[in-house]
C-alpha cells in the first residue's frame, strides 16, 4: 500500500471516529449545521430543572448550561446510574459488590473524558459560541483552548477569534505599591509562555502538577484537566493534539503571589511525537518548553536534539522509572547544551510538594530572566507558517475587521474620544440633551415664570424644531456612514462579526484614554493638599465624555432617525425607513438596545417605538414578553447577576461608565411558551444608582429616580441587588425603589420584587439574617410610609400595602462572587449554584405571572414605556399618569359596565311596567286591598333590586377575576364602580317606588269612578233584563224598530233615576300653594310674608324669570368676582334657572298629556326636581340665598300649578259618569236585540272583545314597551361605539362638530352642554330611524311579543276551576274571557267596563267563540302590522312614550354631569358614583368663558398645561386669593386633571379656537385671544388626528 493511500486510509478513520465519538454524544449535526449561542441560550425546561444526567447525549448540554452560569463543576462528565436515579433501590448484597470488584469496572461505554466533551463542543460551536465558551472558561479559571484538534482532517486550528473576549485585570509587583493594576485584553497582552509537553508515554500527569504549581497552597483549584478527575481517567479519543492554554495572573501581594509577573502556561495533550505541528508551535512562540518523560526512544531523541538551536528555553522533566535510561538522557542534555537548571528529576525520595516547588523556582528563574514575550494574537503569523489555521482568517471575520478598523482607527491616538464624538457622533451631543432638557421642560414648566403658558410652550417647540433641524442639517460622517453600511449587511455573520470587532476596538481605546484619567483622579485624591473639587467634578465629567461604545453609534442611528421623522419628508428616504428594520434584526440577533440613555437621561421614544414594533412585525406577532429588571447600587454585581442566570454578556468591567438602560432579548423554547405563555424574556439591565462618578453631577438622584420608575414600571419582575458592604447606602436605594413601586401601585402595574443579598456566604445565611429581614421590612415600611406622604396616597403605610411580600421567599442571599483572591480566584460554586437556585425560583414566580397578569406583547410593552416616561417627565408621578393602555383599559370597563347597567335598568323598568299593569288591574273586589297590594310589590321590588344588585356585582367581580393584562390596571376603580352600582340601585329603587307611589295614587282616584260607574251599569243591566222580560211575555215578535224604541224608553227612563251628578271639581291651585308653603316652611317669617302678598298663584309664572343681584348673598367680593369672571355669577344663575324651569315645564306637559286627574304627588316631585337642582347650585357655589330659592320655586308653582288646573278640569270632563255610561249604550243594546232575537253571538262577541279589549290593550302595551326597544335598538346597532362609553361618546361629538365646522354648535357645545347632549341624541335617534331602521319594525317586534302572550294566554285559559274541562256553553265562554284577563294581568290593562258590557249575558257558545277570537286575533294581527308598517314621524311617536329613550340615552352618557372647574370640559368617568372625575381632553380656558382681568382678552390658556406649570389662579373657591395652578385640587379635590400625553394632544381645540376666535369673542361681547404663533399651523387634519390619538379610536 502506498504512502498516500495509507494516509487517506488514516484520515478516513480519524474522521469515522470523530463521526463516531459525535453520534455517541449527540452531536452528529452540528458538525456542518453549528451550535449558535441564541440557541444555547434559548430558555426551556431543561433551563430551570435539574434532571440528572442519564447519558452521554446529556453532557453537551448539561456543560453548557453549567458553563453559561460560570459553575466550575461544568467539566463533570459523570453519568448517573439506575441506582442513584431511584431513591427506593436496595443496596447491594455483599456479593454483587466483589463480583463487581473482579469484573470490567473501568467499561467506558457511558463515560467520556471531558477533553473530548470540550473539543466536540468547540468543533461544533460557531465562531461567536466559542468565544463565549471561552469566556465563561477564563471565568472558571479553566484551561482553555489554544489550538484546537480536528482529528478527521489532522489539521487544528488557532483559536484566535475565540479569545479575543477574554479581559483580564492584574497588579504585578512593579505596581503594588501605588496600587496599579493591568487590564487588558488577553490576546494583545504580550506575556513569556512556558509550555508543558509529553514525550511516549509519561507516567507523570503534567497537567495535575501543573495545577499544583499554580495554586495557592490554601486554596487548590484544578485549572487543567488530569487523570484524578471526573471522567479524567477516561481514554481520549479525539482531543489529542489539543494545545491549553491558562495564565497566572499576580494581584500584587507577595506572600500570596507564587510569581510577581503574568505568565501563561500551555499544554499539548499527547505525545509531541504524534503531533510535531503542535511542538513546533509551542517550541517557536515558548518562552521555555518543559518536557515530561519516562523515557527516550530513538525516533524521540532525534525529535528532542533537532531543538539545539532554538529560542526557547528547554526543560527536561524526567520521571525516574524501571525505563529511564539516565545515559541517553545525559546525552541528550549535553546535545542540546543544558545545564543543571534546564534538568528536573522525579523519582520517590522526591515527594510532589517539593517537585512542585522546584518546578516553580524553574519557572521563577525563566521569568525572572526577562525571557521573550508573545502576544496571543501575534502567534497567527506562525501558524500560517507551520500550516496551522487561524479562526481570525475567515473571509466575514477579516471584512468586518477592516470596516471596524476604518471607524476606529484614528480614534484615542489621532483625536480623543470627546473630540471624536462631537465630530463624527454630532447628533447626540448638545442637541440631544438639550432636546432631552426641553422636552422635560414642557411638561414640568418650571422656567416659565409669568409668561403666557400657552406661548412659552410654544416657544420651547420652536426651540425644539431648531434643534431638531440643526441635527437634520448634519450630513452623515464617514465612520458613520461605514457602520450603518455594516449593520445593513445581509450576512448576518459578517455583520456579528463587525459589532463584535466593534466593541474590542472601543473597549480597548476606552481603557488606554480611562487609565490615565483615573490615574489623574487617583492623584488629586492623595494629593497631600487635599482634593481639589474643582478638579474632581472636571475629571468626572471627562471619565464620562471618554466613555464610547458601540451604543453610542447605535444612538447616533436612533437620533439620525428621529430628526428625520421630526421632518415626515425626510422619514420616507429609503436609508432612514429601513433604520428600525436593520435594528430588530440585531436585537432578535441578541444584541442589546438602549433603551434610556444615561448620558441625557432621555428615551428616544420613536426610535424604540419603531424599532420594536418593526420587531413585532417580524415575529408575525408572536412577542409575547416577560420582563426581569435588576435594579441596584453601582458595582454590586447587577450585570454579573444577569448574565450568570441567562448566560448573557451585559457590560461588566470594560473600563467604561455606562450610563441609562439597556435590555436583551433570550427567546423561550416552544416547549416552555405555553408555560410561561411568553416569547420571550426581556431582560432590562440599568446602571448603577447612586453612581460615584455621577455623584458630582447635577441631578444625579433625580435621574436614579426616574431611572427607577421607569423600568419598574415595565417589568414583570424587578431584582432588587443589594451588597452587603454597601449597606449605608441601602436606605437611600429603598427609598427610591418604594417610591417607584408606589406609583406602580397606584396606576395598577403590579411587578413582582425580589431582594438579592450579595456576598453573603455560609450555609446558615438564610436563618442567620433572620434579623437582617425583619431590618429590611421595617426600613421598607419606613420608607412606604414617607413615600406615601410624598405622593399623596394615604392608603399605605406599610410596604406589604403595596405589593405582596414575603421576607423568606422574597429574600436571596448569594455568596461572593470569587473563591478566592482575585485575578486567579475562579467563580465561586456557591455563587453559580445560589444563582441558580434563586434563577429556578425567579422563573416559578414568571410562571405565575400570566395568571396574575399575562405577559405583553411588544406593542403594548411599548404603549407602556411611552406612557411611563411622560408620567416620568411630568415629576409629579400619579396625579400626571395617563397611559394609553390604562385609558384603554378602563374604557373597556366601562363599555362592560354600561351593558350590565343596561340590563339591570331594562329589567326593572320593565318589572315596575308590570307593576303598573297589575296596579292598573286591580279589582276592589279581591280579597287583599291597595295598600296591601302596594306593599306586596314593594317587597317584590325590594326582592327584584337585590337579585339584580348581586347579579351586576357578580359580573364585576367576575370581570377582575379574568386572566386579561388590562384587568390590574382598573383595579383601582373597583371601588368606584362597585359605588357606581349601590348608587344605582338606590336611584332606581327610589324611581321604583315614586311609579309605584303614583300608580297607586291614580288607581285610587279611578276606583271611585269605577264604583260610580259600576253602580250606573249595574242599574242598566238590571233594567235591561226586565225590559228583556217583558217583551219576551208578550208573545208578539216585535220588530227592530220596536226593540229600539222600548231599548231607548228603557235607557232614558234609567238615566233620569239615577239622577247624575258632576264629579267634584278641586282647587288644584290652593293644593299646589299649600305644599309649597309647607316645603318653605324652613325659610322662616320673611319668606310666610311675602307667600301672603301672593294674591293668585297663577299670575306668578306668567311673565318670564329673571335674576338680579337681590338674588345673591351679600358680600364684598361680589363686585370683584363680577369683575374677574367672564362667566360672572347672574349669567351663570339665568342658565341654571331657564334650563330648570324648562325642565319643569317637560314635566307638567308629559303629566298633562297622560290624561289622568292631578294628584298632589305630582307637586312632590316637581318641588323635589327644584330643590335637586337648587342643591347643586349651592355646591357650585353661585352663593344665590333664600330670596332666589322662593322666586323661582313661585315661578315655576305658578305655572304648573295652571297647568295642574287645567288638567284636572278636562279630566272632570272626559270622566263624566253619565258621559260614561253613555259610552255603553250602543253596546247594551246591541246585546239586547241580540237576546231577544237569540242570535248568535260568538262571532260577535269575539269581535268585540279583540276590537274593544285586546286591540287598545295590544297597542298600550306596544306604546309602554317601544322605549326599551329603541334604547336597546340604538345600544347593539351600529351606532352603539358612540354610547359605549362616555369617552366615545366624547369622541363622536368632537368628531362631528369639527366635520361640521359650524360655530354655533361649538358655543351650544361648551356653553349649554346638557342642552346640546339633549338635542343630539334625539336628533341622533331620529336620523336613526330615519334612515337606518323603521320605528314600526321595533313596533311590529313587540307587536309580536304580546300577540304570543296572548296566544299562549287562549291555550292556557281553557280550564275551569280545578283544572276540568269547560263545558261549550256562555257561562264556560265567561269563564274562558275572564281566564285569559288573568293570565294577561302583568301585561295588558283590558278596560274592566268594557269587558263587563261583553260578557253581559253571554249566550256565545264556548268552542265557536274560541275559533273564532283565534280568528279575530290573527286579523288584528295583520290589521297593526299593516299600520305599523306605514311608520310615522319619529318626533312624534318620542314626545307620548312612557318610556323615553332619550332620557335612558342621556343619562348613559352624561354620566354625572360635572364639568371642569377651569376649561367646563364634561367628566367622562365611568359610573355614576365614582371618586374623581376626569376628562380625555381639556380644551383653552377661554372657551370656559375664561378672560384676562386686565385685558379683557380670551384666556388661551389650556388648565391641563396650567396645573402642571407655575401658573396662578384665583376663583371664588380661593375667596380670589392666588393660589398656584398645581395646588388645584385643594379647592376641587374631585377633580383630576392629567398632562396631555404630548403637545398634539389639544391640538383639536388649539385648532377650534385659533379658527373661532373672533366669533367666541364676540358671542362673550370681550377681546379674542392672543393665540400663540404655533397653533395658527395646526390644521383640519391635524386636530381630527389628534382627537383619534387622544381617544385612542383609529
Amino acid at each position: 500500500m502506498s504512502a498516500s493511500a495509507k494516509t487517506w486510509e488514516h484520515l478516513r478513520d480519524k474522521k469515522n471516529q470523530l463521526t463516531e465519538f459525535l453520534r455517541k454524544i449527540g452531536l452528529e449535526d452540528h458538525l456542518t449545521s453549528k451550535l449558535t449561542l441564541g440557541a444555547v441560550l434559548e430558555i426551556g425546561p431543561e433551563s430551570v430543572t435539574d434532571e440528572p444526567i442519564r447519558s452521554v447525549k446529556d453532557l453537551p448540554s448539561h456543560f453548557l448550561k453549567r458553563l453559561m452560569m460560570v459553575n466550575v463543576t461544568a467539566r463533570s462528565t459523570r453519568c448517573a446510574n439506575a441506582n442513584e436515579t431511584q431513591t427506593d433501590a436496595k443496596p447491594a448484597d455483599i456479593d454483587s459488590f466483589f463480583d463487581g470488584l473482579c469484573s470490567n469496572g473501568n467499561c467506558d461505554d457511558n463515560r467520556i473524558n471531558p477533553l473530548d466533551l470540550i473539543t466536540a463542543l468547540f468543533l461544533c460551536a460557531d465562531s461567536f459560541l466559542q468565544q463565549e465558551m471561552m469566556s465563561k472558561m477564563s471565568m472558571c479559571q479553566f484551561a482553555v483552548p489554544l489550538l484546537l484538534p480536528d482529528c478527521s482532517t489532522d489539521q487544528c486550528t488557532l483559536m484566535l477569534w475565540a479569545m479575543r473576549d477574554i479581559v483580564k485585570e492584574w497588579r504585578p509587583h512593579s505596581l503594588a505599591e501605588t496600587r496599579g493594576f493591568v487590564e487588558d485584553s488577553i490576546v494583545r497582552t504580550a506575556l513569556p509562555m512556558i509550555s508543558f509537553v509529553s514525550l511516549g508515554d509519561c507516567s507523570l500527569s503534567k497537567s495535575q502538577i501543573l495545577n499544583q504549581v499554580l495554586s495557592n497552597p490554601q486554596q487548590h483549584h484544578d485549572f487543567f484537566i488530569h487523570r484524578d478527575m471526573s471522567g479524567g481517567d477516561v481514554s481520549q479519543e479525539i482531543s489529542n493534539g489539543l494545545v491549553e492554554i491558562s495564565w497566572y495572573l499576580p494581584c500584587g501581594n507577595t506572600n500570596l503571589d507564587i510569581f510577581s509577573e503574568p505568565i501563561a502556561i500551555a499544554t499539548l495533550q499527547g505525545d509531541i511525537c504524534a503531533f510535531e505541528t503542535q511542538f513546533s508551535f509551542l517550541v517557536q512562540t515558548s518562552s521555555a518548553v518543559f518536557v515530561f518523560f519516562d523515557s527516550i526512544e530513538e525516533n524521540e531523541y532525534r525529535l528532542l536534539a533537532s531543538l539545539k538551536n532554538t529560542k526557547s528555553q528547554l526543560i527536561l522533566v524526567v520521571n525516574k522509572s524501571q525505563n529511564t535510561d539516565p545515559t541517553t538522557v545525559k546525552e541528550l542534555a549535553k546535545e542540546l547544551n543544558l545545564n543543571q537548571n534546564n534538568l528536573q528529576m522525579k523519582n520517590k525520595q522526591i515527594n510532589d510538594a517539593d517537585f512542585t516547588n522546584n518546578l516553580r523556582k524553574a519557572m521563577k528563574g525563566i521569568v525572572q530572566s526577562k525571557p521573550n514575550t508573545v502576544r496571543i494574537e501575534d502567534m497567527s503569523a506562525t501558524a500560517l507558517e507551520l500550516g496551522i489555521s487561524v479562526d481570525e482568517e475567515c473571509v466575514e471575520c477579516k471584512n468586518a475587521k477592516t470596516r471596524a478598523k476604518e471607524i476606529t482607527a484614528q480614534i484615542g491616538r489621532i483625536i480623543k474620544i470627546p473630540q471624536y464624538k462631537e465630530s463624527k457622533l454630532p447628533l447626540q451631543g448638545v442637541p440631544w440633551k438639550k432636546l432631552a432638557e426641553l422636552e422635560k421642560e414642557e411638561c414640568r414648566l418650571e422656567k416659565a415664570g409669568d409668561r403666557h403658558v400657552e406661548l412659552y410652550k410654544t416657544q420651547l417647540q420652536e426651540k425644539k424644531k431648531k434643534l431638531r433641524q440643526e441635527q437634520s442639517k448634519h450630513k452623515t460622517p464617514k465612520a458613520m456612514a461605514t457602520f450603518i453600511k455594516a449593520i445593513a449587511n445581509p450576512n448576518t455573520r459578517e455583520k456579528a462579526y463587525f459589532l463584535k470587532w466593534m466593541r474590542l476596538n472601543l473597549d480597548l481605546i476606552a481603557r488606554k484614554e480611562l487609565s490615565h484619567l483615573r490615574e489623574s483622579y487617583k492623584t488629586q485624591l492623595t494629593d497631600l493638599k487635599g482634593p481639589n473639587k474643582n478638579e474632581i467634578a472636571d475629571l468626572d465629567k471627562k471619565i464620562l465624555e471618554s466613555s464610547l461604545g458601540v451604543e453610542h453609534f447605535m444612538r447616533e442611528i436612533g437620533q439620525l432617525y428621529e430628526a428625520a421623522c421630526f421632518f415626515p419628508e425626510k422619514c420616507c428616504q429609503e436609508d432612514v425607513a429601513s433604520l428600525p428594520s436593520i435594528v430588530a434584526d440585531l436585537l432578535l440577533d441578541g444584541f442589546p438596545l438602549e433603551l434610556m440613555d444615561g448620558d441625557a437621561s432621555n428615551i428616544p421614544v420613536r426610535w424604540v417605538t419603531d424599532v420594536l414594533t418593526e420587531l413585532h412585525r417580524k415575529v408575525q406577532h408572536k412577542s409575547r414578553v416577560l420582563v426581569v429588571t435588576v435594579l441596584g447600587v453601582q458595582s454590586t454585581g447587577k450585570s454579573t447577576l444577569l448574565n450568570t442566570m441567562f448566560g448573557v454578556q451585559f457590560a461588566v468591567s470594560s473600563g467604561r461608565c455606562t450610563r441609562g438602560a439597556f435590555m436583551l432579548l433570550i427567546r423561550v423554547k416552544e416547549n416552555l411558551k405555553e408555560e410561561l405563555n411568553c416569547d420571550f424574556i426581556l431582560l432590562i439591565d440599568t446602571e448603577g444608582l447612586k453612581s460615584p462618578e455621577l455623584a458630582q453631577l447635577e441631578n444625579s438622584y433625580e435621574h436614579d429616580n426616574e431611572l427607577a420608575t421607569l423600568v419598574t414600571g415595565l417589568s414583570d419582575i424587578t431584582i432588587i441587588n443589594i451588597a452587603m458592604e454597601n449597606s449605608t447606602e441601602m436606605k437611600d436605594i429603598l427609598q427610591i425603589v418604594v417610591h417607584a413601586f408606589l406609583r406602580m401601585k397606584e396606576v395598577g402595574k403590579k411587578p413582582k420584587c425580589q431582594f438579592v443579598h450579595q456576598n453573603v456566604g455560609g450555609v446558615s445565611a438564610h436563618n442567620k439574617n433572620m434579623t437582617e429581614r425583619k431590618h429590611l421590612l421595617e426600613q421598607l415600611n419606613e420608607m412606604t410610609e414617607i413615600a406615601a406622604k410624598m405622593e399623596k396616597q394615604n392608603s399605605a403605610s406599610k410596604f406589604t400595602d403595596v405589593m405582596e411580600y414575603d421576607a423568606e421567599k422574597n429574600n436571596w442571599y448569594i455568596p461572593g462572587l470569587w473563591h478566592g483572591i482575585p485575578p486567579m480566584a475562579p467563580v465561586n460554586t456557591g455563587y453559580s449554584e445560589a444563582v441558580y437556585e434563586f434563577k429556578k425560583s425567579l422563573f416559578k414566580v414568571l410562571k405565575h405571572c400570566k395568571d396574575d397578569q399575562p405577559p405583553a406583547h411588544i406593542t403594548e410593552f411599548l404603549k407602556w414605556m411611552e406612557s411611563l416616561w411622560k408620567s416620568v417627565k411630568y415629576e409629579n408621578f400619579i396625579f400626571s399618569f395617563r397611559n394609553t393602555l390604562v385609558a384603554d383599559a378602563y374604557n373597556k370597563l366601562c363599555l362592560e359596565f354600561s351593558k350590565w347597567e343596561w340590563s339591570f335598568r331594562k329589567h326593572m323598568f320593565v318589572w315596575a311596567s308590570e307593576a303598573e299593569v297589575r296596579i292598573s288591574n286591580f279589582k276592589s273586589n279581591q280579597s287583599m286591598n291597595l295598600i296591601d297590594l302596594l306593599r306586596r310589590l314593594q317587597s317584590e321590588a325590594t326582592q327584584e333590586l337585590g337579585s339584580e344588585e348581586t347579579k351586576l356585582r357578580g359580573q364585576l367581580v367576575e370581570y377582575y377575576k379574568k386572566k386579561e393584562r388590562h384587568i390590574p390596571l382598573v383595579e383601582k376603580y373597583r371601588g368606584d364602580f362597585l359605588n357606581s352600582i349601590k348608587s344605582l340601585k338606590r336611584e332606581t329603587e327610589n324611581a321604583i317606588h315614586n311609579t309605584l307611589d303614583k300608580a297607586m295614587e291614580i288607581q285610587k282616584g279611578m276606583t271611585k269612578l269605577k264604583d260610580i260607574h259600576e253602580k250606573h251599569t249595574a242599574a242598566i243591566e238590571q233594567k235591561v233584563l226586565c225590559v228583556l222580560k217583558e217583551c219576551r211575555k208578550r208573545g208578539v215578535p216585535l220588530s227592530d224598530t220596536k226593540l229600539d224604541e222600548e231599548f231607548e224608553n228603557m235607557w232614558r227612563e234609567t238615566v233620569y233615576e239615577l239622577n247624575f251628578k258632576a264629579l267634584d271639581k278641586q282647587d288644584v291651585v290652593s293644593h299646589v300653594f299649600s305644599q309649597l308653603r309647607s316645603n318653605l316652611e324652613r325659610y322662616g317669617g320673611s319668606v310666610k310674608e311675602q307667600l301672603n302678598a301672593v294674591k293668585d298663584l297663577t299670575e306668578c309664572g306668567e311673565t318670564a324669570f329673571k335674576v338680579h343681584s337681590e338674588h345673591f348673598q351679600k358680600c364684598s367680593l361680589f363686585k370683584t368676582f363680577l369683575k374677574r369672571l367672564f362667566n360672572n355669577p347672574i349669567k351663570q344663575t339665568e342658565e341654571m334657572a331657564t334650563n330648570l324651569i324648562g325642565q319643569c315645564k317637560d314635566y307638567v306637559s308629559q303629566l298633562k298629556k297622560g290624561k289622568t286627574d292631578y294628584y298632589d304627588i305630582y307637586t312632590g316631585e316637581l318641588l323635589e326636581m327644584i330643590d335637586k337642582t337648587l342643591e347643586e347650585t349651592n355646591n357650585k357655589k353661585l352663593k344665590t340665598n333664600t330670596a332666589f330659592d322662593v322666586d323661582i320655586k313661585l315661578h315655576i308653582c305658578g305655572f304648573a300649578a295652571k297647568g295642574f288646573q287645567q288638567m284636572h278640569e278636562q279630566f272632570l270632563i272626559e270622566n263624566d259618569p253619565e258621559q260614561q255610561l253613555e259610552k255603553f249604550k250602543t253596546q247594551y243594546k246591541s246585546t239586547f236585540v241580540d237576546l231577544y232575537q237569540k242570535k248568535d253571538q260568538c262571532q260577535k262577541k269575539a269581535m268585540e272583545f279583540v276590537n274593544l279589549c285586546l286591540t287598545p290593550a295590544v297597542k298600550e302595551y306596544v306604546q309602554r314597551t317601544l322605549g326599551f326597544e329603541i334604547v336597546d335598538a340604538i345600544l347593539t346597532g351600529g351606532e352603539s361605539v358612540k354610547y359605549s362609553s362616555r369617552s366615545f361618546f366624547q369622541f363622536t361629538i368632537l368628531k362631528q362638530l369639527l366635520i361640521e365646522g359650524n360655530f354655533k354648535n361649538y358655543v351650544q357645545y361648551t356653553t349649554k352642554y346638557k342642552h346640546f347632549v339633549k338635542k343630539w341624541i334625539s336628533n341622533r335617534i331620529v336620523c336613526h330611524f330615519s334612515n337606518n331602521a323603521s320605528i314600526g319594525d321595533l313596533e311590529i317586534k313587540c307587536l309580536d311579543v304580546i300577540t304570543t302572550k296572548i296566544e299562549d294566554a287562549i291555550k292556557t285559559s281553557q280550564m275551569g276551576k280545578d283544572d276540568t274541562a269547560l263545558t261549550d256553553d256562555g257561562k264556560s265562554t265567561s269563564i274562558f274571557i275572564e281566564n285569559i284577563c288573568s293570565t294577561l294581568s302583568k301585561d295588558i290593562v283590558i278596560p274592566q267596563d268594557t269587558l263587563r258590557g261583553i260578557i253581559f249575558q253571554i249566550t256565545a257558545k264556548y268552542e265557536e267563540f274560541v275559533t273564532a277570537l283565534q280568528i279575530f286575533l290573527k286579523e288584528m294581527k295583520e290589521l297593526l302590522r299593516a299600520e305599523f308598517s306605514k311608520g310615522s314621524k319619529i318626533e312624534k311617536k318620542l314626545q307620548n312614550l312612557p318610556f323615553n329613550p332619550l332620557d335612558e340615552l342621556f343619562k348613559r352618557v352624561f354620566g354625572c354631569g360635572e364639568q371642569c372647574p377651569f376649561c367646563k370640559v364634561p367628566c367622562e368617568a365611568g359610573g355614576k358614583d365614582h371618586k374623581e372625575h376626569h376628562a380625555s381632553v381639556h380644551r383653552p380656558l377661554g372657551l370656559g368663558r375664561y378672560i384676562w382681568s386686565e385685558s379683557e382678552k380670551l384666556c388661551a390658556s389650556i388648565c391641563s398645561t396650567n396645573v402642571h406649570s407655575n401658573t396662578t389662579f384665583q376663583s371664588p373657591e380661593t375667596e380670589w386669593k392666588t393660589y398656584p395652578c398645581k395646588d388645584y385640587r385643594k379647592f376641587y379635590p374631585d377633580w383630576h386633571i392629567a398632562p396631555d400625553p404630548s403637545i398634539e394632544a389639544s391640538d383639536y381645540w388649539k385648532y377650534v379656537l385659533t379658527t373661532y376666535n373672533e366669533e367666541f369673542a364676540k358671542e362673550y361681547e370681550v377681546e379674542p385671544a392672543d393665540i400663540p404663533e404655533q397653533w395658527r399651523s395646526i390644521t383640519k387634519d391635524n386636530a381630527m388626528k389628534s382627537l383619534q390619538e387622544l381617544f385612542n379610536v383609529e
